[in-house]
């Protein structure tokens, strides 16, 4: 059930705030209400949290076996050290990269120069012998005036590279007169090719420090995750400090001036808001006369965010990990169908994995999980509890369809054929089944795979029902919806049309002859004409009251509306039914493929074999396949199961129940 919230406004002293936060913090029942706050301590925490992620981003990375490192146990202050140094040794690493990239371009750009120094050049310059370095193509070089004075260095295919002598020392746009266009001068490195060849090397040995000392800090690891748990509550707790309601000094210097016309004291408080679960409440109230708090108590509001607290028995919590993986949470004020979620889920489940066989494999698996928690003394978790239950789930359908890893019906013992249940199980799936209330066989028969499509639109008949019976029950008796009371005639109006299709069901996808439309009886009843009316009179009762808000002039306003919406609502209950077809369709899917790995295992046993050598790379070949491929079908049907299974729950099921998951967990201000 979802746990009855009220809504708390907490007054405190301004001046103990903090303290009043901390003792608030060990309590830990108030959901407090979401809140900004901003100070210079918020922003020191933030700050300390970001530097530790990432400094574990980085360590996390390093591939050593961290098993076999020893950790240190640090306290928050060092660890919060170690993060700075880390990601300041990452900074300076990346400089020497850059460093390196620079410099090596400058030594690629010097590399047919030899060696350069532009300390040699300065030396000729104050000897008033100014020379510069130029590169022109091969075939221009003969271009170059008479009265230009060069020194060939060198050249290649295409280049021709010379030093440019001169009286004075050329600007960067002067040029002499005969030195041709296609010249080009080349800019002095900033420091000598040794010295850059040298700053390389540096620069790559200072790498490989930098990557010891990181390593280094391996050792931290445990301590900087159990630094972020601890700034993780100090950034909650002052985030609430810096965030709440508080009077400023005007307002206390206001407050402080009117008290004293009154004779009376007054100090500046500060507050907040939050919600307390009705169970809880005597605790916080308890804890409040103790610290001398104000609060208010109320119930929420229509417009309040309120969080949602589940609370079931130990069996119906067992859905509890699964919904809490996918992220689901109803809100506050829709309903609670963790029951209804787990008992429909385990049925689609084993449906799903079909293979009494893969059932065995994953009950066992759990059995050990089970037994080796329990043999180290430890609580066997909500987890491990669901494992074991789906497993047992899957093995009884695979007990009732007589399907075990695939094997054809046939191979297998006649105990496993006697204790299936003859119309569903595929060790009878040639014989052709008459429904119980007819022996004519004129309009057909049914096949297994027909009662296996009934039993699924059976199942969706039986879930959806469900879903409007709550909804009938909510309008009807419960008293927050007695201005809506008359919506429970449009949810009944959605229960019969819900009836009344699923015969249209039968009749279109199973077999039109024995669950007739038009014509034919059963048990001298025209159901077909029944379930017809049962459609139209469910669809008019949905029309009229189906948003019903104290006037039913409106409501039929609201549809008319809405006529599109409406219309195909009719179409949505034929679909949403027909949708659990899924279930049949994916385990047989399931089935076609371990049929298919056995027959590819068979097709290599039954090959010729002459030698023992032979024999044995063919039974490991068998052993390899068998494994893989049933394993491989396994995770597929795992898949199916979380894409099919839990969809006919959050989205066929809640659609009837008019529920959008738009709820958020009940999460106190705690020490946890």
């Amino acid at each position: 059930m979802i746990v009855q919230m009220k809504k708390v406004s907490l007054v405190v002293l301004q001046n103990e705030r903090k303290e009043a936060l901390k003792s608030l913090r060990k309590l830990g029942v108030l959901h407090v209400e979401e809140v900004q706050g901003a100070s210079e301590e918020l922003a020191s925490c933030k700050s300390q949290n970001t530097q530790i992620e990432k400094a574990l981003s980085i360590l996390e990375e390093i591939k050593l076996d961290k098993k076999k490192v020893e950790s240190i146990d640090a306290d928050r202050n060092k660890s919060v050290d170690v993060a700075r140094k880390i990601l300041s040794l990452v900074d300076e690493k990346k400089s020497c990269f850059d460093r390196i990239t620079a410099d090596t371009a400058e030594l690629d750009r010097f590399a047919k120069w030899g060696d350069v120094s532009p300390a040699d050049f300065a030396y000729l310059n104050e000897k008033n012998v100014h020379v510069s370095m130029f590169e022109i193509p091969n075939d221009k070089y003969s271009l170059i005036g008479g009265d230009v004075k060069t020194v060939l260095v060198n050249r290649d295919k295409s280049q021709t590279r010379f030093l440019l002598v001169s009286d004075a020392q050329l600007g960067n746009s002067e040029r002499p007169d005969g030195l041709p266009p296609e010249a080009y001068q080349v800019v002095l490195p900033r420091c000598s090719t040794k010295e850059l060849s040298a700053s390389v090397s540096a620069s790559k040995k200072r790498i490989g420090e930098i990557e010891n000392e990181i390593k280094d800090c391996v050792k931290y690891i445990s301590s900087m995750k159990k630094a972020l748990s601890v700034i993780a509550k100090d950034i909650e707790l002052e985030n609430l400090y810096s965030g709440m309601g508080y009077e400023d000094k005007v307002d206390a210097d206001e407050n402080a001036e009117a008290s004293s016309k009154n004779s009376a004291s007054s100090v500046p408080l500060a507050w907040l808001t939050g919600f307390v679960p009705v169970d809880s409440m005597s605790e916080f109230e308890s804890a409040a006369k103790k610290q001398g708090w104000a609060y208010g108590v109320s119930e929420p509001s229509e417009d309040d965010a309120v969080p949602t607290k589940l609370k079931n028995n130990k069996i119906v919590s067992l859905i509890y990990p699964l919904t809490d993986f996918l992220g689901t949470v109803p809100g506050y004020r829709e309903y609670d169908i963790s029951g209804w979620f787990l008992a429909f889920f385990t049925i689609f489940f084993g449906m799903i994995f079909g293979d009494g066989g893969y059932g065995a494999l994953v009950t066992l698996g759990a059995l050990f999980a089970i037994f080796k928690t329990t043999a180290g003394g430890k609580k066997v978790s909500p987890m491990l509890s669901l494992v074991l239950l789906l497993g047992v789930a899957t093995m009884a359908w695979g007990v009732v369809t007589c399907t075990w890893f695939g094997i054809s019906p046939e191979l297998l013992p006649d105990f496993l054929k006697s204790i299936s249940v003859a119309p569903l199980s595929n060790a009878y799936d040639t014989v052709e089944w008459l429904p119980f209330w007819t022996n004519d066989t004129s309009n057909g028969t049914l096949t297994t795979a027909n009662n296996l499509q009934i039993f699924c639109f059976t199942l969706a008949l039986l879930q959806l029902c469900v879903a409007h019976l709550k909804g009938i029950g909510r309008y009807a008796f419960d008293k927050n919806y007695k201005k809506q009371n008359l919506k429970a005639i449009g949810e009944f109006g959605a229960l019969i049309e819900l009836v009344g299709m699923y015969w249209v069901v039968l009749s279109m996808v199973v077999n039109g002859g024995i669950f007739p439309l038009v014509g034919g009886d059963v048990f001298g009843l025209p159901w077909g004409t029944i379930s017809l009316a049962l459609v139209g009179i469910g669809f008019f009762f949905s029309f009229v009251f189906a948003n019903y808000d104290g006037s039913i002039g409106a409501s039929i306003l609201e549809s008319v509306k809405n006529i599109i919406s409406v219309l195909l609502g009719v179409v949505n209950v034929f679909s949403d039914i027909v949708s659990y077809i899924r279930l049949w369709a994916v385990g047989l899917a399931g089935a076609a493929i371990s049929g298919t790995v056995n027959t590819m295992a068979a097709g290599i046993v039954g090959g010729e074999a002459s030698t023992i050598v032979v024999h044995a790379i063919f039974f490991i070949l068998v052993i390899v396949l068998l494994v893989f491929g049933h394993g491989l079908n396994m995770i597929l049907n795992l898949l199916s199961v979380i894409v099919h299974g839990v969809r006919l729950n959050t989205l066929e099921f809640s659609n009837h129940l008019g529920m959008s998951w738009s709820g958020f967990k009940y999460e106190p201000f705690s020490e946890k």
